[in-house]
């Protein structure tokens, strides 16, 4: 245990656990030097958390429904820089294609009972144990030898070597959290991660005059330290004078919800609040356990008596159920701070940013405790914990700044956020670090998510402010026509043009299961479960998974087109015009690399790739494994107008499309060549089937896909 405070007004200073790196400079080998410290920094430090668990079951046994074991985390955080390294060019061939296909993809769940019920083989401890040190070593070796130009910028290659970084750091918070819900008998404790030992009564709370004024936030791509795509644009507001508590709401003060029965009062609860309150069967915080000898406070390894001075540790569903209670008992209209406010009160406490601390002025960065602490041991200004010891629910859904543009490597870090279904955190907790504590730092998460995580209420007159529903982007929306929008030039749908070829060379066959690879929003994973008795759809894009997803669930969806300049027109998909909704719940929507699928995405009676091929990066390796997932007998359908580009696949992957030992050689005559081995064409292929993409009302790309049909030997 750390050593009690010597008393509130005076801190114990201690230095960030892993500096904040900066990205401009003028020496490129202490540059260099520094992003190899940090990087093994962080790597050891996410690798000595998982010493906490102290079983072998503890591996493999899922803390919590919505998550994977943690042997896949392990697993994860490693495999991500092997992804990005490739996306970014930096690598041409996988380390363990295996083992990256198991750890490639997490769980993004759609709600609290939203459970993926895979059962996957996982590799032992030891084996992952070796590959993090393959990694390890390749990233080194990465950082070593790849030449560094002083500032880095957003399209620098290092820029992939600090996001996996940063990525790691987030999956620090994240897997710990999911340690803190392990049974006791699975966990040991693990002096780097000592909690705080301090506890005492709770102080009263109060609200405390906030002057309003001018709010403006975003980075400029020249900032001079990593951001994620979320955090560039600009924002400005407005805010008039309003009040916040001084303090994060203690354990102590959110006792008195609890035992005034506010978990089964269903007036304090919002409509989505009370439908997880009502799943979780939930009567007072997570962590909080209820004993003989009265309350104890679950932490990473051990139960203590509740320390009633530390910050309440809720999600955004049970910290606005207090405020609505709170605001009958007192008479005061109580409600979570909007993002705004919350930067309000960080421009107001005279902190620096964090690059700047020689001693950290708060609880975070592990500089003082692997716990939460007292809420009156860190003042700021008038306010305490305006940054540190557990992140701050806003009541502020994640939406982009103006100006805002995904980055090409990791294209759907934020966006699948911006859908008024995650709130934003802000401030951080004792264990951010990195990005984490930055001012412009800016992380959101389901509503129902647990994170080290509580909250202070505002009394305020600004009007929320009306976060807009993101348009989708233009590819999405691009997509969007062209699965369910309108015919031109008297071509047909060619998702559903798709579906009919191959439910038409399916007749005789088995239609158990059907697999959709590059499915983009689902139009042919739908039109297939007319008939399948189930149907999997995978994707690369998170953003594409999402629409399906949402398409799966409400059967309608709105989008926007271009028609001229500033000009869209608004569309809808209506499943019931379609004709899609009967059937739409036998579609199960999963993001995944074609060219190195997890190992349960097999025993299909039919895979379609449509238009797929020649987006790969690795078409040859799919083609040699699609194989082993399709039933004898069963068919696989390609598509594809052979559109062979270096941007998406390097030249040396190409299929087709040249010259070999001086004749043609054209993608048919490589599909040809790879798939005779295991499979046979249908008689009457090729097949040609036109396709029209609408860019503006007057700009189309009119193709024509080449269809070919295999049966598996």
């Amino acid at each position: 245990m750390l050593p009690n405070p010597d008393n509130v007004g005076h801190q114990t200073m201690r230095p960030l656990r892993i500096p904040l790196i900066c990205l401009d400079g003028d020496d490129v080998a202490a540059k260099r030097a520094e992003i190899r410290h940090t990087f093994h920094e962080t790597f050891s430090l996410y690798e000595r958390l998982f010493e906490h668990l102290a079983t072998p079951e503890a591996w493999y046994e899922q803390a919590i429904t919505l998550r994977h074991p943690l042997i896949f985390y392990f697993g994860h955080t490693a495999t991500f820089y092997v992804n990005k390294f490739q996306v970014a060019g930096l690598i041409t061939e996988r380390l363990n294609p295996t083992l990256e296909a198991v750890f490639a993809v997490g769980v993004d769940e759609m709600s609290w009972d939203d459970l993926d019920l895979h059962e996957v083989a996982w590799p032992s401890v030891s084996e992952v144990r070796a590959y993090r040190a393959q990694v390890r070593a390749l990233v080194d070796e990465t950082i070593n030898t790849l030449p560094l130009t002083l500032p880095i910028g957003m399209d620098s290659p290092w820029w992939v070597i600090l996001m996996g970084i940063e990525h790691e750091n987030i999956h620090l918070e994240t897997s710990s959290v999911l340690i803190r819900q392990l049974p006791l008998s699975r966990v040991r404790p693990v002096a780097e991660f000592a909690p705080w030992a301090d506890a005492a009564e709770a102080p009263t709370n109060a609200l405390i005059p906030a002057p309003g004024g001018l709010v403006v936030a975003g980075k400029e791509r020249r900032h001079p330290l990593y951001g994620w795509d979320n955090e560039y644009g600009r924002h400005e507001a407005m805010l008039r004078d309003f009040a916040a508590s001084r303090y994060l709401v203690s354990n102590g003060e959110f006792r008195a919800f609890v035992e005034a029965g506010g978990y089964t009062q269903s007036q304090w609860w919002s409509e989505e609040g009370g439908r997880w309150q009502e799943f979780a069967c939930a009567r007072h915080p997570t962590f909080w356990v209820e004993g003989f000898e009265g309350w104890k406070l679950r932490l990473l390894a051990c139960e203590r008596p509740m320390p009633w001075n530390w910050p309440v540790e809720v999600n955004c569903h049970e910290a606005q159920a207090f405020c609505a209670w709170k605001s009958a008992q007192t008479g005061c209209s109580l409600r979570l701070p909007s993002e705004d406010e919350w930067r309000r009160l960080r421009d107001m406490s005279g902190l620096s940013e964090g690059d700047q601390w020689t001693d950290v002025p708060a609880n975070t960065g592990l500089a003082h405790g692997a716990s939460p602490c007292a809420v009156d041991r860190f003042r700021h200004g008038a306010f305490y914990d305006v940054v540190g010891n557990v992140w701050q629910w806003t009541v502020t859904p994640i939406y982009p700044y103006e100006g805002f543009a995904t980055h090409p490597h990791y294209d759907d870090f934020s966006v699948p956020t911006f859908d008024q279904q995650h709130n934003l955190m802000k401030g951080g907790s004792f264990m951010s670090l990195g990005n984490e504590i930055q001012v412009e730092a800016r992380y959101a998460f389901r509503r129902h998510f647990f994170q080290y995580a509580g909250f202070r209420y505002v009394e305020s007159p600004n009007a929320l402010p009306e976060v807009p529903v993101y348009e989708t982007g233009e590819a999405v929306s691009q997509y969007l026509e062209f699965h369910y929008g309108a015919q031109y030039f008297g071509v047909a749908n060619f998702p559903a043009a798709v579906a009919a070829v191959a439910v038409a060379a399916m007749r005789g066959r088995p239609m158990r299961r059907a697999l959709d690879l590059g499915c983009a929003v689902g139009r042919t994973s739908f039109e297939l479960a007319r008939v399948f008795e189930s149907v999997t759809g995978l994707d690369f894009s998170t953003r594409f998974i999402q629409v399906g997803t949402r398409l799966r669930a409400a059967g309608q969806y709105t989008y926007t087109l271009p028609v001229e300049g500033e000009i869209k027109s608004h569309h809808a998909v209506q499943f019931e015009e379609l004709g899609l909704a009967e059937r739409a719940q036998v579609v199960e929507f999963f993001q995944a690399d074609a060219c190195n699928l997890k190992p349960h995405f097999r025993g299909y009676d039919l895979v379609v790739a449509a238009n797929l091929i020649d987006r790969l990066y690795q078409p040859r390796r799919f083609l040699e494994d699609i194989g082993a997932r399709i039933n004898p007998g069963g068919l696989l359908v390609l598509t594809s107008p052979y559109t062979w580009l270096m941007e998406h696949t390097p030249r040396d992957e190409w299929l087709g499309g040249f010259k070999k030992h001086g004749e043609t050689w054209t993608t048919f005559d490589a599909l040809q060549e790879i798939l005779g081995r295991e499979f046979r064409l249908l008689p009457d292929c090729p097949l040609d089937l036109p396709f029209v993409i609408r860019e503006t009302a007057r700009k189309f790309q009119h193709s024509v896909a080449q269809v070919t049909l295999w049966e598996r030997l």
